[in-house]
């Protein structure tokens, strides 16, 4: 008789337990390739970096106020942004489009895993955007006339954009297992950003949105702006995890690390949104009036010559620009006008907010002449042309009441010691055009040229400079005079009046040229 020794069967255990995170970032970083090369957002980055090119060489870039800058980085984030959301909430409906999300049943990744796979994935499209952000915002700082302060908190908004998109499109696949649910949700988006939160900065509502960009006036100094940038970000941080943890809680991930993820970024979220809903800081709105209607009080001045030049503490090392375009306009003027000592003094309505765009009331000081927070391009002529009519008629509030014959002299001033002064008297002028009457833009109120002042200043600008200044030096008097008809300012500088009748009008009593 034999005798049969049976031994149990041991279950066989491997030798490692799953490594099913490491399953989840192969899987992140697959889908996170497969994002970066789908074509939508292929083509989102190639106009992305292409708008950035373009915006860092325009001439009219030269002096960018850093504060405004940093929010200009926050608008082409969001078309990132939707093109990640359109690409991850296709990838993640993906298996259920074939038909194939029985066959994961057999993975070690769980699908709440794999929901965590897809929001990490688009964590590469979120750092090409931080670099993009940071690539716009340093060419501007890095330029001579950069004036200003950028804010981190303003700097985060596009990449935060970026993922919380992201986040939604996950959260939208997850919800809705169709391809048609993102686009349909992203035209709602859009309305609603568009129409129910405008981003004006206004109010509560429109802090709800991603971007509030806030434009319309002239750069203010960075301590005016009064914007809940930190908080705003808050809330971003507090939207992306939320959005994020709700997906794998709905994908099964039901423990209770992630229901109290879901609750603490829940109340992140609501603290930044009461946090960013309290408009204006108490301290703002003091602070903004101060500097509208006493601006001394906060500006420090400097002397280029015999002039003085206040500014606010951000803008003072632009005071030697200011300076040469008034050595240059002074310089083509006679009599005592010649060595005037002017004060050029920065001004900014802040009274209401940035969204506004009031027109800065003329000052009556003698000899004041007032300079915005912008520089370069069709600011330059702008400023001295103010320039020339406080040399002219004595201060700002009589220069912009001209419309005689003076014109002609204000305008030959400003714009004669330019390297290009015809497309300077385009640019001062708000039509563009170099004929007929026209507005003249200012810091302040507008000038008006008439037709006939515009021919003869055009004439001007066509002669020599030398030939011109002797002219304009001898005869001052009598240009500045509000008693000179046009057409004898065109005689004394050596242009014949087209239209003797109507250009003698106003010789009498000094009344306004048609």
């Amino acid at each position: 008789m034999s005798t049969v020794l049976e031994t149990p069967v041991r279950a066989v255990e491997p030798t490692h337990p799953p490594r099913s995170w490491a399953a989840v970032f192969a899987l992140a970083r697959f889908e996170a390739r497969e994002l970066r090369m789908t074509v939508s957002f292929l083509g989102i980055a190639a106009l992305y970096i292409a708008w950035i090119v373009w915006q860092s060489t325009q001439s009219q870039g030269d002096y960018p106020v850093l504060q405004d800058v940093d929010r200009a980085t926050q608008t082409m984030p969001m078309l990132v942004g939707l093109a990640v959301m359109l690409g991850v909430n296709r990838a993640v409906v993906r298996s259920h489009r074939h038909d194939t999300d029985r066959h994961f049943d057999a993975l070690v990744v769980e699908p709440w895993r794999r929901t965590v796979a897809h929001a990490l994935s688009i964590v590469p499209a979120v750092l090409f955007t931080a670099v993009c952000v940071l690539v716009q915002f340093t060419w501007a700082a890095l330029k001579p006339g950069a004036a200003g302060h950028g804010s981190p908190a303003e700097l985060a908004v596009g990449p935060l954009t970026v993922l919380l998109f992201g986040a939604l499109g996950v959260l939208f696949a997850r919800l809705v297992r169709s391809v048609f649910a993102a686009p349909v949700i992203l035209v709602l988006l859009l309305f609603g950003m568009l129409f129910v939160a405008p981003s004006s900065g206004s109010n509560w509502t429109s802090w709800l949105v991603p971007v509030v960009t806030e434009s319309g006036s002239s750069p203010f100094p960075s301590d005016l702006l009064g914007r809940p940038a930190g908080w705003h970000v808050l809330y971003l941080v507090g939207l992306v995890l939320l959005a994020a943890l709700v997906a794998v809680l709905v994908s099964g991930g039901r423990t209770t690390v992630v229901k109290a993820a879901v609750a603490g970024s829940l109340a992140l979220t609501l603290v930044g949104a009461v946090g960013q809903s309290g408009g204006t800081p108490a301290g703002s709105t003091p602070a903004r009036e101060r500097a509208t209607n006493s601006p001394a009080k906060v500006q420090s001045c400097l002397k280029h010559g015999g002039s003085t030049y206040c500014a606010f503490p951000e803008w003072t090392g632009r005071t030697a620009d200011w300076a040469e375009v008034v050595d240059r306009v002074q310089n083509l003027a006679g009599g005592s006008a010649g060595g005037e000592r002017l004060t050029v003094r920065q001004r900014v309505d802040a009274t209401y907010g940035l969204t506004s765009d009031t027109a800065i009331s003329p000052a009556t000081t003698p000899g004041q002449v007032t300079v915005g927070t912008e520089w370069g391009g069709n600011r330059v002529p702008e400023f001295a042309a103010a320039a020339a009519s406080v040399l002219v008629a004595g201060n700002e509030k009589a220069g912009s009441e001209v419309c005689d014959a003076r014109m002609v002299t204000i305008m030959w001033l400003a714009l004669g010691g330019e390297s290009d002064p015809m497309t300077a008297l385009r640019n001062v002028r708000l039509d563009d055009s170099v004929s007929g009457s026209a507005i003249v833009l200012s810091p302040t109120e507008p000038l008006s040229m008439s037709a006939e002042q515009t021919r003869i200043v055009v004439e001007l600008l066509k002669k020599p400079r030398y030939s011109v200044v002797g002219k304009v030096k001898a005869n001052w008097t009598e240009l500045t005079s509000p008693k000179t008809p046009t057409a004898r300012v065109a005689e004394l500088l050596g242009v014949p009046a087209a239209d003797k009748s109507a250009a003698g009008a106003g010789a009498d009593g000094g009344s306004c040229d048609e």
